[in-house]
């Protein structure tokens, strides 16, 4: 095959062009329209909750819930060590402290066993990530946040529609926060949403959100505010794409299906794990090989872009940053699974052929190389 393969890409229908090209020709082109309405109350109704919320991103939706929960300097967040840098950044932005802890090695989730351990008199909340499309422990979450009187945050970026028990993603807790980047389940190319059930949550949210502008007194302002809204414009290509989230969900398990027959005969190589608590949605294909080095794994994705097709690593152990490099943070489970993951293709237009041809590169090349993966 000569055609690259890309890891992600948006599909885009003439249902999205129907609904940007609306409001294009309304001339509502910014924040306010009625797409911004449409799509909160769509989501809201999809995740099972009272109330939705729209923002510039999914960053900027962890920062405006931790702002509304008013955390701020000496507060403490736990965070999973295994996300993208976004979840702790937020944290950051309010001048609070993310306390990194290790994940479970089958879930790739933070770990509530270590969340315990890592609760201070400071700790005010957990962010739990529903990480490549399955859900956290949010069972075990919630009952040590009722335990400690924490806040409990999902971010829920990468698995829009997964479910514990057959709840959704985003009702689990105090608040989800969800990203539409263009890699994501659904996308606005950008954008984000903050769901809960909590009304003054949901309206000091929305007040923040509007830089703190008065409600009564229009231009006057008793506190510092944000402008962390999403335009009309990504509103109507996020709603459009609502309307097909199912599809985007049954084509991802397709896709993890067709990997799983192809795949799952190779020794010491696994896919995707599911507990039997969750359903998830496989927002992105992931392989660990038994055994690998860094250098191995490198050395595989490296074999696999010469062949067209694209990949990425998982996501660096936050603790491995700069930032960090100071803090005494110990997460072997998270380090152990980041040098021996990789992300694979798994877009809604993947073909069966593309899957075919990704699978035999990854036999092929460990069949020739050798290595001992049992």
């Amino acid at each position: 095959m000569t055609k690259f393969i890309p890891i992600s890409q948006p599909s885009i229908t003439q249902l999205e062009i129907d609904y940007v090209t609306d409001v294009l020709k309304s001339g509502w082109v910014s924040s306010l329209g009625e797409y911004i309405t449409k799509f909160e109350e769509s989501f809201a109704a999809y995740c099972g909750t009272k109330y939705a919320l729209t923002t510039s991103n999914g960053t900027t939706g962890i920062h405006l819930a931790l702002a509304t929960y008013r955390i701020k300097a000496g507060d403490e967040v736990i965070v999973p060590d295994l996300t993208f840098i976004a979840t702790a950044s937020a944290v950051h932005y309010t001048g609070a402290k993310a306390v990194l802890v290790d994940i479970e090695e089958d879930t790739l989730c933070i770990n509530p066993l270590e969340i315990e351990k890592a609760i201070t008199e400071n700790t005010k909340a957990i962010i739990a990530v529903h990480l490549y499309g399955h859900p956290a422990n949010m069972i075990a979450i919630n009952q040590l946040a009722k335990q400690y009187n924490l806040i409990v945050m999902e971010d829920a970026a990468e698995a829009h529609g997964a479910e514990i028990n057959g709840q959704k993603v985003g009702s689990l807790s105090h608040c989800g926060i969800f990203s539409f980047y263009g890699n994501k389940m659904i996308t606005s190319g950008e954008g984000g949403m903050i769901t809960t059930n909590d009304e003054a949550f949901y309206q000091r949210a929305k007040y923040l959100r509007d830089h703190a502008m008065s409600r009564s007194k229009r231009y006057w302002h008793d506190e510092f505010g944000y402008n962390y809204r999403m335009t009309n414009i990504q509103a109507a290509l996020g709603l459009a794409q609502l309307q097909r989230i199912d599809q985007f969900i049954n084509k991802r398990i397709e896709i993890f299906s067709q990997y799983q027959k192809k795949l799952s005969g190779i020794p010491g190589l696994k896919l995707n794990f599911t507990a039997d608590w969750a359903t998830s949605v496989y927002w992105l294909i992931c392989i660990e090989i038994e055994g690998y080095t860094e250098r191995q794994r490198n050395n595989l994705m490296e074999m696999l872009r010469l062949q067209g097709i694209d990949t990425r690593a998982y996501f660096y152990p936050i603790s491995d940053m700069p930032m960090y490099e100071t803090e005494n943070i110990y997460t072997p489970i998270t380090h152990k699974v980041y040098q021996r993951g990789i992300n694979l293709p798994s877009h809604f237009d993947l073909t069966n052929q593309e899957i075919d041809y990704i699978c035999s590169s990854i036999q092929n090349f460990l069949e020739k190389k050798r290595f001992s993966v049992a």
